[in-house]
C-alpha cells in the first residue's frame, strides 16, 4: 500500500513537468521557429540535442513620414532622426571643452612619458639597493619600465587621434 502512495505521489508531482516539454524548433537560416507547416514550406531543419531559448527582437523603426531608407552606398546620418538638436554655439562650446580637456590630457601622458624614458635610460635603469641583492628583479624592472614607456606612447598616439577628430578652436 505505501508503495503505490509513494508512486502515485510521484507520478503526481512530475506531472507539471511534462507541460515544460518543448516544440519541436526549426531552423531557418538565422531564424527559428515552431511551426511545422512553416517550417516544411521554407525547408528548414530540425534542431536537435537540447534545448534552445528564442528571444523574440523588434523591427528597427520605419523612417518618419514613411520615406524611403537610404540608398546603399550612402553615408549613414550623424545622428538618428528623433535625437535632441543643440545649437551651433552649444555644439562649439562642448567641441572647445573636448579639445581642452585632450590638450590637458596629452600635456600629462607627455610629462609621465618623459619622466618613464628618464628613468628606463635607453634600457639601463639605474639599479637600486633591491636590484644590487637580486639580478632577476632589476631584469624584471626593466622589462616593466619598457612595457610601460610602450603604453605611453600609444597613450599619446591615442590622444593625438582623438584631438584630430575634435573639431579645431576657433
Amino acid at each position: 500500500m505505501k508503495k503505490t502512495v509513494t508512486t502515485l505521489l510521484l507520478l503526481a508531482a512530475l506531472a507539471p513537468v511534462a507541460g515544460w516539454a518543448q516544440d519541436r524548433i526549426y531552423r531557418c537560416g538565422n531564424e527559428y521557429t515552431n511551426n511545422a507547416t512553416q517550417a516544411k514550406e521554407r525547408g528548414c531543419k530540425l534542431v536537435e540535442g537540447g534545448n534552445v531559448t528564442v528571444v523574440q527582437g523588434s523591427r528597427p523603426a520605419a523612417a518618419a513620414g514613411g520615406t524611403a531608407a537610404p540608398a546603399a552606398g550612402s553615408a549613414p546620418s550623424a545622428s538618428p532622426p528623433n535625437a535632441p538638436r543643440v545649437s551651433s554655439n552649444d555644439q562649439k562650446a562642448r567641441d572647445s571643452d573636448a579639445r581642452a580637456i585632450l590638450e590637458s590630457e596629452l600635456r600629462k601622458a607627455e610629462a609621465r612619458h618623459a619622466e618613464l624614458v628618464k628613468e628606463y635610460n635607453g634600457g639601463a635603469p639605474e639599479r637600486n639597493a633591491l636590484d644590487l641583492r637580486n639580478p632577476q628583479r632589476y631584469i624584471e624592472r626593466t622589462a616593466e619600465l619598457k612595457a610601460s614607456v610602450s603604453r605611453s606612447e600609444s597613450d599619446i598616439a591615442g590622444i593625438k587621434r582623438e584631438l584630430g577628430r575634435v573639431a579645431p578652436a576657433n
